[in-house]
Order: structure tokens, then sequence, then C-alpha cells
């Protein structure tokens, strides 16, 4: 998204989050102290893990600014389950207890997750399901997460290029428990089989550095070092390890990708040792989620456009992002500042790159 898209995107976002914060002073009022859950405008955001750098830096940053942009007597209760889903589901239930209207969800387990909203609708509470589809949820804002797989797998086959139908590839997916890791896994899957030579290795990373990276050692004694032509990585978290484990075995100039434009993965992108990431704009995801979840307090129509699984829906497009369009994209947007990105080792390569 450029900056006048961006522009364009904000001024509409604007118009429809003051429209949303009228409606929002006349039903609130002072009543989030009042204890009256029929009342409340106490809306929660529960998200899966920290391991992803998105979520703390990002992602609840500019959901909590932006419900706040639209509703001034909503209070945001926040909480992050570190991987855990015992722990997921404890912060869920206190949610509801605490009088929480609406429940932003990102689950660690969306199969479960499932009973969670049945459970909590049952009791008057609204779910919407944030980046992760739940099945029955009240509604869905992510990005096209199948798109985003194939992005990545489209992206890895132009960075092969003529090499590509010969080309020996090792995949490492995100956790199976994620129901996202499984429609990245299958979009890649779209692009990458029958135009590459073979999938010589595939396993699950766990959306962990640590097991990404001994997966990608397991490869490599597998496969064999001299052997193996590029890497799938699911996301740049993962990434990061594999790239540590192909160095330790001397494996260098081979295409790698990941996901979630993390600045450590843009980092190794312009210093060479990641080919590209997929970036998931915040500045869209978090304030479209915001808005369902005001939506849903209010109980007015959803501004979804779609459905998913029969789930009123966001879905909104996911970006390639590789040395060409750093600028136009993550520093253009705000996420980072050049002098974020460009660390002193990296500072004749960002001048290279107009990145000042």
């Amino acid at each position: 998204m450029n900056a006048v898209t961006r522009r364009a995107v904000m001024s509409t976002a604007a118009v429809s989050m003051a429209l949303s914060l009228a409606a929002c002073g006349q039903a609130g009022g002072d009543s989030a102290d009042s204890g009256d859950k029929g009342s409340s405008t106490k809306i929660g955001l529960l998200l899966p893990e920290n391991k992803t750098a998105r979520y703390e830096a990002l992602d609840r940053p500019q959901f909590e600014k932006a419900v706040k942009g639209a509703c001034l007597t909503c209070e945001i209760v926040y909480n992050n389950a570190v991987s855990d889903v015992v722990k997921q589901k404890q912060q869920f239930d206190q949610l509801i207890a605490d009088g929480v209207r609406v429940i932003a969800l990102d689950p660690v387990d969306a199969t479960k997750a499932a009973g969670w909203v049945e459970e909590a609708q049952g009791k008057g509470v609204k779910v919407l399901a944030y980046d992760r589809l739940i099945e029955g949820a009240d509604a869905y804002v992510s990005h096209d997460n199948n798109k985003v797989g194939e992005l990545q797998g489209e992206a890895l086959l132009a960075a092969l290029g003529a090499k590509a139908a010969s080309a020996d590839v090792v995949v490492i997916n995100g956790d199976e428990k994620d129901a996202n890791a499984g429609l990245f896994k299958k979009g890649a899957h779209t692009a990458l089989d029958e135009k590459v030579g073979k999938i010589a290795y595939e396993a699950s990373g766990e959306w962990d550095p640590k097991v990404a990276g001994e997966k990608m050692s397991a490869a490599i004694s597998s496969v064999g070092k001299d052997k193996i032509d590029a890497v799938y990585s699911a996301n740049d978290g993962m990434a990061g390890g594999i790239i540590t484990a192909l160095e330790n075995a001397g494996i260098k100039d081979i295409p790698v990708g990941g996901q979630d434009a993390e600045i450590a993965g843009i980092q190794r992108i312009i210093a060479g040792t990641q080919t590209f990431t997929i970036y998931k704009s915040p500045l869209e995801l978090a304030p479209k989620a915001a808005e369902l979840a005001v939506d849903l307090l209010m109980d007015v129509p959803l501004r979804a456009k779609s459905e998913t699984n029969g789930v009123p829906s966001i879905l909104l497009d996911p970006v390639v992002v590789d040395k060409k369009n750093i600028k136009s994209t993550v520093v253009e947007e705000g996420i980072y500042t050049a002098a974020d990105i460009c660390s002193s080792e990296l500072a004749e390569k960002c001048t290279e790159l107009g990145l000042k």
C-alpha cells in the first residue's frame, strides 16, 4: 500500500470510526463501571504467543489504538497465551467472568476454540476470530491465508528461476495445531507442486526458531548439504533458525522465504541471507478487527464483505516484500523507520537500497 492509498484508507476508516464513536457513546455512557454485563463496553483481545514479534510489537498496539479511536468509553482487556492453550482458555473464561461482551480471539488451537465460542455465545458474549478462523465465530478478520502460502511459493519459484524445475526444496511448515498453518501449507503446495524438482524434506517447525533450526539440520543430514536448492519457511521467526542451521553447515546463497515482515526478517533480506517475506499490514488488519469488534459490541450490521465457512469475514490482501519494495511497504506505512532497520552493519546496503 503506497502513501496515497494509505491516506485514503485511513480517511475512510476515520469516517466509519466516527460513526461507531457516536453509537458507542450513546450506548456505553459510564456503564463500563456499573458491573452490568449487558451495558459493559469491555472488549477483550487474546493473542496466541509471543515468539512471533508482530503480536506484541504491531497487532496489540494497533488494535488498542483503533478501538479507543472508535469508542472512547471502551476498555480493552488484553492477554497473551504464550503458546499455552490451557492458559488461553483460562484467560477466555476470565474475560467472560469480568463482563467482557466481545472477545477478539487469535486462538492457539482453533479447533478447541470452537467449543469456547459456543459457550461464550450461550452467555451473551460475541467472539471475533482474529487472524485465525474459528468455526461458529460471530465474525472473522484476517489476511487471505491461502494466498499467503501461494505468494510464498511463487516468490520461491521466482527466486529459483530456471533452476526451479530441477530444484530440491525443503519445506518447514508452521504448527500443525494452527489452522492458518494448514492454509499456508496448502497454498505453498499449490504453487510449488509439479513446478519444482521435488519436495526433498518436509516437517513442522512449530512456529519455534529453535525447532525449525533442528528440523533444518535434520533435512541437511537427510538430503545432503550440496543437494538443497531452496527452503520454504512458513514465517520469519523460523527462517532465522533455519538460516543459522544453513550457515552452520556452510550452505550459502540459496533462496529462503518467510512471512510476517518481522524486523529481523527485513534485516536478513537486506543482508542477503533471506530472500523475501510476506507483509500482512497491521495498519489494515488490526483496525478492521477493531471495526468489527465495535460493530459486534453495538449490535449493528457488520461491515464484513464475504463469508468463510458461514462466518461473516473480511479477508485482506498480503504482499510479498523483498529488497525492491522494503521502502514502499513497511517503511512508508510507518511500521519501521530506516533507523530501526539499518544497523551499522547494514548501513552500506541500506544506502544502496535508498533506505535513509
